[in-house]
C-alpha cells in the first residue's frame, strides 16, 4: 500500500466524515488487522477522487448500493447519510433514493434501509447536525 495514497485517503475521509480515520481504522482492525487502512486507502485514496461524479452524487450512490445489500450494508448506510447531507443532499433525496430500492432490491430491503435512515436522522437531530 502506498503511503501517498493512504495520506490522500486520510484527507478525503476527514473531508467526507468530518473526523480523522484513526478511530475507524482501529475499530475495523479489531476484526481484521490492516483492513481499516486498506479501506481508507482504496476507497478514499483511489476511488473517491475519480472524475465524473460530484461528492453528493457519489454519496447517494454509496447509500443506494449499501442499502441494496440489506442488513449487510446498513452500517454503511448510516455512516454515509451524514456525509451525503454534508455534501449537499437533502433528507428527502436520501429517502427517495431508498424508496427506489424497493423496485430493484425488494420492499423489505428498502424498508430496512429507510428504518436505518430514520434512525440516523433522529441521531443527527439530537446532535444538531
Amino acid at each position: 500500500m502506498s503511503n501517498t495514497t493512504f495520506a490522500k485517503g486520510q484527507e478525503n475521509f476527514a473531508k467526507v466524515f468530518g473526523s480523522d480515520p484513526v478511530d475507524f481504522i482501529a475499530a475495523v482492525d479489531v476484526m481484521a488487522p490492516g483492513f481499516g487502512r486498506m479501506i481508507v486507502e482504496t476507497e478514499f485514496g483511489d476511488a473517491y477522487d475519480r472524475p465524473g461524479l460530484d461528492a453528493e452524487t457519489r454519496e447517494l450512490v454509496i447509500i443506494a448500493a449499501c442499502g441494496a445489500l440489506g442488513s449487510t450494508g446498513l452500517g454503511a448506510v448510516g455512516m454515509h447519510i451524514p456525509a451525503a447531507l454534508k455534501a449537499g443532499a437533502t433528507r428527502q433525496e436520501i429517502t427517495e433514493v431508498l424508496v427506489q430500492l424497493a423496485f430493484a432490491a425488494g420492499f423489505p430491503t428498502a424498508l430496512g434501509a429507510l428504518q436505518c435512515a430514520q434512525s440516523t436522522f433522529a441521531q443527527l437531530d439530537q446532535t444538531d447536525l
